[in-house]
């Protein structure tokens, strides 16, 4: 039996299944419902793009009775990957007449105290906002039988994991646990082994098989002051379908997103100097009818959105797992993908650091970019000058990444001893 009927799930739960199109459970689902349905705690180590979300709602949502008082809470990073696991959470829980709540900062939070107000099984949101309803008693963490942290590392990385901590020890020790992780830094195992009890391992795929092999990867040299150049003569050439541009500045984004509207191109941006309902128009016109996405390290997690074709690094990190989480945008649940990343010279050993760390082959793309001088991007002078914060970039000797990436700014750092001027802010990230 392939199917997901060997869970022997209930019948509400079935039919939701069935009508998301849900026909047989990926690897991730096969092996981690099962020990979830039997209670255990678990730690899933997994690649991006494999279905973890329906890993651990579908058991929660069999296990939830919705008679229950607020008994199951998931945490999540970004405001982004929270909005999308409520997505999946309402389909899947369609007909069972469970509730659960999105919380998260950057909206208002009279509105998230008045539906909870009104009744939840379930909290899903962001750890700021999480702690800011705590102590204001509109979340009441007693009786919490079911916790997830998904998406571990990245919280890890932009600096929550003393929000974290908080929380946990607010809660029951009885309870289960669910811990879901592209990689499994000491730091996470470190917090496994506090807070969990003999936690099932599942180690889907190991740090040297991150990304899916269904990705093909390319890259193409180009100096800085050329790099928008060698952009639009890449799409030019390859016509992507369905592309999500990224840039690790916000100032960046919005050069790119402004000279290929000027092109003609269908394009929207997100990043984190704009407000929550314009980065939710963007995320939703490029789900419907927008070829391209420019977008900060905002977008490089938990989204997703189906049909991309292309990942585009515009500016390729250092670091190769945020490469890693950029690229598996695409490739979702199975289809294929291509990365193309655009490297300037001083920055070439790049390519074999993200080599040799996830085990890809990357092959060097030469365009040909004589039909796009400045005249016909329509740039003058300096004004298309990239800012790019590279001083704390290091070579092939240095082995450091870019400082910035994935850290709070001090003031956001500590163990949640936050004073109330700073409530709404516990979610900002440099890239956001």
């Amino acid at each position: 039996m392939d199917n997901f009927e060997k869970f022997n799930l209930n019948q509400e739960l079935y039919s939701a299944l069935k009508e998301m199109n849900f026909k047989t459970p990926t690897e991730v689902q096969e092996k981690a419902i099962p020990i979830i349905l039997n209670g255990r705690d678990i730690i899933v180590q997994s690649k991006t793009g494999t279905g973890k979300t329906g890993a651990f709602l579908i058991p929660i949502i069999q296990k939830l009775e919705a008679s229950d008082a607020l008994s199951a809470m998931i945490i999540v990073p970004t405001r982004e990957l929270a909005i999308q696991v409520h997505g999946v959470m309402k389909k899947l829980a369609h007909g069972s007449g469970l509730k659960a709540v999105l919380v998260y900062g950057g909206a208002s939070i009279n509105v998230q105290i008045d539906k909870l107000r009104d009744g939840a099984n379930m909290v899903i949101g962001t750890p700021g906002r999480i702690i800011d309803l705590m102590e204001r008693g509109e979340i009441d963490v007693s009786r919490i039988k079911f916790l997830v942290l998904d998406e571990a590392d990245m919280m890890l990385d932009l600096g929550f994991i003393d929000d974290i901590e908080l929380i946990i020890k607010s809660m029951p020790r009885e309870k289960q646990m669910m811990l879901f992780s592209a990689t499994m830094p000491s730091k996470i195992y470190g917090l496994s082994q506090r807070y969990m009890k003999k936690a099932d391992m599942l180690n889907i795929s190991s740090d040297q098989e991150l990304t899916v092999d269904t990705i093909s990867h390319s890259y193409g040299i180009s100096d800085r002051a050329h790099k928008i150049r060698t952009l639009v003569s890449y799409i030019d050439e390859y016509k992507p379908r369905k592309a999500i541009i990224f840039s690790d500045t916000k100032h960046n984004a919005d050069f790119l997103h402004r000279t290929l509207a000027r092109l003609g191109y269908q394009v929207a941006v997100i990043h984190g100097d704009m407000r929550q309902a314009q980065r939710e128009k963007s995320l939703m016109d490029f789900r419907h009818n927008v070829q391209f996405l420019v977008a900060t390290n905002v977008a490089s997690r938990g989204l997703d959105i189906t049909g991309i074709s292309h990942i585009i690094n515009y500016d390729t990190p250092l670091d190769p797992y945020v490469y890693v989480h950029r690229v598996g945008r695409s490739a979702r649940m199975g289809a294929d993908g291509v990365a193309f990343s655009i490297v300037v010279p001083e920055e070439e050993y790049i390519i074999r650091e993200i080599e040799n760390s996830v085990a890809v082959r990357m092959k060097p793309v030469y365009l040909d970019e004589s039909k796009f001088d400045d005249s016909v991007l329509g740039l003058r002078g300096n004004n298309h000058t990239e800012r790019s914060d590279r001083s704390e970039r290091r070579g092939p000797g240095g082995g450091q990444f870019r400082g910035n990436y994935g850290r709070r700014p001090p003031q956001q750092r500590g163990g949640g001893n936050y004073s109330h001027g700073n409530r709404g802010r516990r979610d900002y990230h440099p890239n956001h």
